[in-house]
């Protein structure tokens, strides 16, 4: 078997794939966060979902990752609809 040429602390493909489908789903919910029209509710959105993510930044069980993704995605559907219904 021949030594890999990646650094120790490389990432395999799987991981930096799920890297970044994390950032991605960050980068919507604050997105999403920022069409919230009360500012005191916009600051506490947005302190929620950072605290989320930092909290589990050091998470590497790959069931508990997508599952997060999952539970992430549905919380943003939720948050885009009802800023939706907020607009009609």
């Amino acid at each position: 078997m021949c030594p890999s040429r990646l650094p120790p602390g490389a990432l395999t493909l799987k991981q930096f794939m799920r890297r970044q489908q994390v950032l991605l789903l960050y980068r919507k919910i604050l997105q999403a966060i920022r069409q919230v029209p009360n500012e005191h509710d916009r600051k506490y959105l947005q302190n929620w979902a950072r605290e989320e993510f930092k909290r589990n930044k050091s998470a590497t069980e790959e069931d508990s990752i997508r599952m997060m993704i999952t539970q992430g995605n549905l919380q943003l559907k939720e948050l885009e609809k009802s800023l939706n219904l907020a607009k009609a």
